[in-house]
């Protein structure tokens, strides 16, 4: 196997490759473009005209979406997949992954559109280079653009599997992608209705691209992923990538629930309190007239909306974040 097919193994031992360009058997050529980044560009005159960044690995210790990065690229190396795609391979924070922590400083998932700008250390510095390398890379005119930014989750979750779907004023969101992560083994979609700090949302809202935060069970280190099923989701980007998927069925969302945010609940101080238990579940419902947090100035968050459900529950943000995300289920009506 060609010695850039093993990005992970370079990207945790802090290495840079000997050789930085390679070709496979068939004529794929593989580029490091700096620490945790690698392009991979078919021959030409196999190109299908899609440009697919694929990122894992923004928060260290969330190693199934890593893992599973690596497979596909060492297929790649080998000549067992054979790519129509251009592909950006990206291990968003090689400290905290050698660490095996969620970050070293802050969370970069909070530092893009514009936030590392305000901020300063080594997250900052990376989330800026992550714009800079998706910019690079989606720069290419008349391309499909997609954007899977793979996670797990710091806790266990009532629907394991789901997606977050960025916004943007005048833009709606598609069926068709929908129909693709539905395939894909994502159970679940929020659709979220205002602008956000994460990498998926600076690739939708500022390049184009179609971009989505997958989540696809709970953290776990290196080796231990077992029971993160990533199956029908590693068949559908290998389909992506050799340009063999079959046509979503977009009048069938069967089986795929949808969300939409309710409200975002904000760490205002250090007296914020969440009333929920540590262990709490991705997804719990909550009923109306639940006292869900408080914070300083008699602030509360108290549940108004029917059907209510809490994602991404942590008290333990830095004050002026979002603690959790109050969601309530919607419907595909709107949809492109």
């Amino acid at each position: 196997m060609l010695a850039l097919g093993k990005l992970l193994e370079l990207t945790l031992a802090g290495r840079e490759p000997a050789e930085k360009t390679q070709l496979t058997v068939d004529g794929v050529r593989m580029r490091w473009l700096s620490e945790g980044a690698l392009e991979v560009r078919p021959p030409e005159a196999r190109g299908n005209g899609l440009d697919l960044l694929l990122s894992a690995g923004i928060h260290g210790n969330e190693t199934a979406p890593i893992e599973l990065l690596d497979r596909l690229l060492h297929d790649i190396a080998r000549g067992d997949l054979k790519p129509r795609a251009r592909i950006l391979f990206l291990f968003g924070n090689p400290e905290a992954m050698r660490r095996g922590e969620r970050f070293v400083e802050q969370d970069v998932n909070r530092l893009f559109n514009g936030r590392h700008e305000s901020s300063s250390g080594v997250e900052a510095l990376r989330a800026c280079e992550l714009e800079r390398l998706a910019a690079s890379f989606f720069s290419l005119p008349d391309r499909q653009r997609l954007h899977y930014d793979l996670h797990t989750a710091i806790r266990g979750s009532k629907i394991e599997q789901f997606a977050l779907y960025p916004w943007k004023q005048g833009r709606q969101h598609s069926r068709r992608e929908l129909a693709r992560l539905r395939a894909a083994g994502m159970q679940a979609v929020l659709l979220q209705n205002k602008p956000s700090i994460v990498f998926s949302a600076y690739t939708y809202d500022q390049l184009g691209a179609e971009s989505f935060t997958l989540e696809l069970g709970k953290a776990r280190p290196f080796g231990q992923n077992q029971g993160v099923n990533v199956e029908r989701l590693e068949t559908r980007l290998k389909q992506i990538i050799d340009g063999s998927e079959p046509e979503p069925e977009q009048d069938s969302l069967d089986g795929l629930q949808l969300f939409s945010v309710a409200r975002e609940v904000i760490k205002h101080s250090d007296s914020f309190h969440l009333h929920l238990p540590a262990d709490v579940e991705n997804f719990s419902e909550l009923e109306v007239g639940y006292l869900l947090a408080e914070d300083i100035a008699q602030t509360r968050w108290v549940i108004e909306e029917k059907g209510a459900r809490i994602i991404f529950p942590n008290p333990k943000v830095k004050n002026g974040l979002r603690a959790g995300i109050l969601i309530v289920p919607t419907t595909a009506d709107g949809l492109a």
